[in-house]
């Protein structure tokens, strides 16, 4: 155990300096294969689009990168395959 030692809490950083961060990102990510329509509240707030191709899009405002995780998280728990995240702009 170190002693003495104070743990810093890391810095706030804000990728783009160009945008507010109290305003929610949009984000688009797709996944491979086709969510079921029970799956559209367990991702509250986002458009699910099924693609021809076989692709879902989750199209949505996200508030943080915390936010965002949890999202992926989410996929990441279905087991599909995550194909992409993109910030809208």
């Amino acid at each position: 155990m170190m002693t003495g030692h104070k743990r810093r809490k890391p810095p706030a950083y804000n990728l783009d300096p160009g945008t507010d961060p109290s305003e929610a990102i949009v984000y688009q990510l797709r996944v491979k294969g086709h969510l079921g329509s029970q799956w559209t509240d367990w991702f509250e707030g986002l458009t699910v689009t099924l693609e021809d191709n076989g692709d879902t899009l989750l199209t949505g405002p996200v508030v943080d990168q915390a936010a965002l995780h949890g999202l992926i998280r989410k996929v990441r728990d279905l087991g599909m395959p995550l194909v992409s995240v993109v910030q809208q702009r």
